[in-house]
């Protein structure tokens, strides 16, 4: 294996990242050699991201109704599950939820809304107004992940302050199909490349566990890295009772460190963000993420469910000698 390691880390150091074949054996490493990879990925963060840990949080800004079929999503057109279901909220409670974020830590703040796309100007104008006076009143980086949305949205609300276009993925292009049927894949690879062209940073990943391989992992990055993606949310399944989803739990905490660890080696300079799921799927083995490449996680609660105290990362954070952080 010394062969293997040190092709590794010198991809990852010098040459862009590793290349398909590798992170295949990387997702397969047996447990013993978990220590000798974050060994890597440890040096690999640090030497392009340092010990900043970069937070951030969401708010739930207009729930269910979606006309997606996506099989994880408690707000699909699939799902039974028992969640609060509303209509676009205020400017003036979103700029109320991104100023307790702050006081979390947070330094972005992504306003999120259900559906394929937010077509309406009524509502884009309220989103608009929320995302200036965040950006000016509370110095926060400002997000949205408002589906797929055309050239002249992103313009208008980078116009408003807008720094970032959160637009998921979710899986490799092969298994898509399995996920969602509702549009294909190519709307939101285009959807990502126009963001992109617009200005925005871009931030897009994918959420693992839902029956996919490894080579669909794998494809996954490397699609990310061909797209040029500027951050990487991380999530992991987290069944909600009532989606198509529910009680598939295929995710060790290990395999999770090794997809974190993947993505770390294929994309070493880029943000690596776990999110959703992290607490039920990493459990003990959370503060591991760090060594594995992640940069940044999310803190507080996600759409319709539960995260866990900030102060609790926080801590975790300080206990490894990382740092938050600053705005």
């Amino acid at each position: 294996m010394e062969p293997f390691w040190g092709r590794i880390e010198h991809a990852a150091m010098a040459e862009g990242g590793i290349g398909d074949e590798d992170a295949l054996v990387v997702l397969a490493l047996p447990r013993e050699s978990l220590w000798r990879l974050l060994d890597v990925t440890e040096r690999v963060r640090s030497r392009f991201k340092g010990d900043g840990i970069r937070l951030c949080s969401i708010v739930n800004a207009k729930s269910g109704h979606c006309s997606e079929d996506c099989s994880f999503c408690s707000q699909s057109r699939r799902s039974k599950a028992d969640i609060p279901k509303f209509p676009l909220i205020d400017a003036e409670s979103m700029v109320e939820a991104a100023r307790s974020a702050k006081e979390r830590g947070a330094r972005e703040f992504s306003i999120v809304a259900s559906g394929l796309s937010m077509g309406s100007r009524e509502e884009l104008e309220k989103v608009g107004d929320a995302v200036e006076k965040i950006s000016r009143e509370l110095g926060l980086e400002t997000c949205v992940s408002l589906g797929t949305l055309p050239a002249e949205t992103v313009a208008y609300l980078i116009s408003r302050g807008l720094r970032s276009i959160h637009h998921n993925l979710e899986t490799s292009r092969s298994f898509f199909p399995s996920v969602c049927t509702t549009h294909d894949y190519d709307r939101d690879v285009d959807a990502v490349r126009t963001a992109k062209k617009a200005g925005a940073w871009v931030c897009c990943g994918g959420i693992f566990g839902l029956g996919e391989s490894d080579a669909d992992r794998v494809e996954l990055a490397m699609t990310l890295r061909e797209l040029d993606v500027d951050s990487i949310p991380v999530n992991f399944l987290n069944p909600v009772e009532g989606t198509p989803s529910e009680g598939k739990r295929e995710l060790t905490p290990i395999q999770c460190i090794k997809i974190i660890a993947m993505l770390r080696l294929v994309h070493p300079d880029r943000e690596i963000i776990v999110c959703g799921g992290r607490e039920v799927n990493l459990r003990d083995l959370q503060c591991l993420m760090f060594a594995a490449g992640a940069t940044g996680t999310m803190v507080g609660n996600y759409l319709t469910t539960s995260g866990r105290p900030g102060e609790e990362d926080q801590r975790m954070i300080s206990d490894l000698s990382l740092s938050v952080r600053s705005l």
